[in-house]
C-alpha cells in the first residue's frame, strides 16, 4: 500500500534530495518524490511517523497532515515551478493553469489558499516572481531589459514598479545595496 506523505518548505531540488537522504535514512522506499510530497510503498507506523515529523521539523520541513494545507502547499509548490520553468510562464492564465495542473476547482483553492496564508493565491505569485528576479539581479548577469523579458513583464517600467511596490525599493537601488540578500521560498509570503 502506497503512502504519501506532503511535506512543508520542499521548495528545491536541494530539499528533495535531502528527503530522499531521509527515507534512505528512515529505510522507507520511494516510489515518487517530487516538490512537496513523497510517496512510499512501505506502510508506516504511528511510531515511525513520530520519528519522521521531529526528523523533518529538525531540517526546516513539516509534515502536513491537513488536506487543506496540502492543497494549498500544492499551489505553493506548482507556483515555484512556474516561477522557474522559462517557458511556462509566459502568457498564462493563472487560475486556468493551476486549475488544470492541480486537477482542482480554482475557486476551491482561491478560497483555502486565502484562508491559511492570509494572502491571494496572485499576491504570492507575484512575491514570488520577485524573489525570482531578486535572484537575477544579485548574478548581475543579465541587465533589467532582460530579466523583464525573461519573467514576461510587458516593460521594463512594469517589472520596475511592481519590484518597488513589493520591496519599497527600485531594482537598481537594489542592485547597489550591500543588504541584497533574498528571501528564503519557503519563508515569502506577499506583499501588503
Amino acid at each position: 500500500m502506497d503512502t504519501t506523505l506532503y511535506i512543508r518548505n520542499m521548495v528545491c531540488n536541494r530539499c528533495i534530495m535531502v528527503v530522499e537522504q531521509q527515507m534512505d535514512k528512515w529505510k522507507l522506499p520511494v516510489s515518487h518524490i517530487a516538490l512537496g510530497e513523497v510517496t512510499t510503498t512501505a506502510p508506516i507506523s504511528d511510531k515511525q511517523l513520530d520519528t519522521i515529523r521531529k526528523d523533518l521539523e529538525a531540517l526546516g520541513f513539516g509534515l502536513i497532515d491537513d488536506k487543506r494545507q496540502q492543497t494549498v502547499e500544492r499551489v505553493k509548490t506548482a507556483i515555484i515551478k512556474l516561477i522557474y520553468q522559462k517557458d511556462l510562464i509566459q502568457k498564462i492564465n493563472l487560475s486556468m493553469w493551476l486549475e488544470e495542473e492541480l486537477n482542482e476547482d480554482y475557486a476551491h483553492l482561491s478560497a483555502w489558499f486565502s484562508e491559511l496564508e492570509s494572502t491571494t493565491i496572485e499576491k504570492f505569485f507575484i512575491a514570488q516572481k520577485i524573489e525570482r528576479v531578486k535572484e537575477l539581479l544579485r548574478y548581475e548577469e543579465l541587465t533589467l531589459s532582460q530579466i523583464a523579458d525573461q519573467m514576461h513583464y510587458s516593460s521594463v517600467a512594469y517589472l520596475s514598479n511592481q519590484f518597488k511596490k513589493v520591496t519599497g525599493i527600485s531594482p537598481s537601488q537594489y542592485k547597489q545595496s550591500t543588504e541584497n540578500t533574498r528571501t528564503p521560498l519557503d519563508a515569502v509570503k506577499s506583499y501588503k
